[in-house]
């Protein structure tokens, strides 16, 4: 699903010439004529939020919620009583201006807001029907191989269309974004703090609110330095050649010298009789970031995940108990590197529990009790790996 983070819009100030104008506009930034009109309807607030419902039941099943919201638990990205789906519909009611849907190939625009901020929102939005004239937006975001793939697709949309936006104010006032380097990050600062104006976006834990905001503050740098690089053909290389994962979007260097991720197979259990999957993926070096910084190591964070390389993780359930494991693993750049993660590591398995008891405790090895069962943790060369939530350990009894 899709946060629109932007200001609110009186739809009714909108008037298919002032569409059309934004459309010539926007087809002479990127150099794409626009194939076919672009379609447009309004709706209430209220009217928004039966949208959204409608749409996660069409889309979503629930065992794909379950499963997320499992995951996002046991990472310790979320506390255990977060509530996904409801989360995310309050979120996209509270902060949609308007928004562009994919299937339908219609432009929505909420009633109500700021006149004055209109231009702008409709222009973003817009951005993204032209690109779907083109790219097809609905297949290219479902293209992402991972989660982490997926959101380096979303900051492709949502950056380039901010940029796109943002170049559209610049022109007015006779300047252009790539002149201009200091006005993207200033912007990209204030996307940052957008949380404050909205109660539930506060609210909402640190990795939920950094997610959202990434595709728009990361993805409008990323867009920036993709245009000063190749200019106009820049605008469809991103969506014919997009970036694989979070890391290609925060070093736009590696984009360009085409550093991926590498494969890394996940630990395996004493006994992998009687489980079955539930989710898996890849933790990006995005997710690392916020893991860490969420955990007591703000300053370090970035730092620290930048040595990423790949990773997996996946939750598996017992068939019988339904007791979820999590498995991870992750290599770094350099055995310091991921010395540094395990080290890191300990400080989250100690801050998304209540209580732990840690059994053994050496260089390389670290092995205990936490809230939900036994973990162990290891450093092997640059590879850090865990498994969370197993049966705890019988003990034997003394005579």
């Amino acid at each position: 699903m899709l946060l629109l983070i932007t200001v609110r819009l009186a739809s009714a100030q909108i008037q298919n010439a002032g569409i059309d104008e934004a459309v010539l506009e926007l087809s002479v930034i990127t150099g794409w004529k626009p194939l076919k009109k672009v379609q447009h309807d309004t709706m209430d607030r209220t009217a928004l939020k039966r949208y959204l419902e409608e749409k996660v039941q069409e889309e979503i099943k629930p065992e794909e919620i379950r499963a997320e919201e499992i995951a996002l638990k046991k990472l310790g990205f979320v506390p255990q009583d977060f509530d996904l789906s409801r989360t995310m519909i309050d979120l996209l009611t509270e902060q949609a201006a308007a928004f562009y849907d994919y299937k339908k190939k219609k432009l929505f625009l909420l009633d109500g807001g700021d006149p004055a901020a209109q231009s702008m929102v409709v222009f973003h939005e817009l951005a993204h029907a032209l690109a779907d004239q083109r790219f097809d937006l609905n297949k290219f975001i479902r293209k992402g191989k991972s989660d982490d793939s997926s959101l380096a697709r979303m900051a492709v949309m949502e950056g380039q269309a901010t940029w796109l936006m943002m170049e559209s104010t610049s022109r007015k006032a006779g300047q252009s974004l790539k002149d201009l380097p200091p006005a993207i990050l200033d912007m990209a600062n204030r996307n940052g703090d957008a949380a404050s104006q909205y109660p539930v976006l506060a609210a909402a834990p640190l990795y939920i609110r950094a997610s959202l905001l990434f595709p728009y503050a990361e993805g409008l740098r990323f867009n920036h330095m993709v245009v000063q690089k190749e200019g106009q053909a820049g605008f469809a290389r991103v969506f014919r050649e997009p970036p694989v994962s979070s890391q290609q979007i925060m070093h736009p260097d590696a984009y360009f010298a085409n550093t991926r991720p590498i494969d890394v197979a996940l630990p395996k259990l004493p006994d992998e009789r009687g489980w079955r999957m539930v989710t898996s993926g890849t933790l990006g070096e995005f997710d690392h970031a916020i893991l860490l910084e969420q955990y007591g190591l703000k300053d370090q964070a970035r730092a620290i995940a930048s040595h990423w390389r790949g990773s997996s993780a996946a939750v598996i359930e017992n068939k019988r108990d339904k007791r979820p494991v999590l498995l991870y693993a992750s290599e770094w750049e350099t055995a310091e590197d991921a010395r540094k993660m395990f080290e890191a590591y300990r400080g989250i398995l100690k801050g998304k529990w209540k209580s732990m008891t840690v059994v053994t405790d050496t260089p390389t090895s670290l092995t205990g009790s936490g809230d939900d069962g036994d973990f162990r943790v290891s450093l092997t060369g640059t590879r850090v790996s865990s498994i969370e939530g197993l049966p705890p350990t019988p003990v034997a009894a003394v005579n």
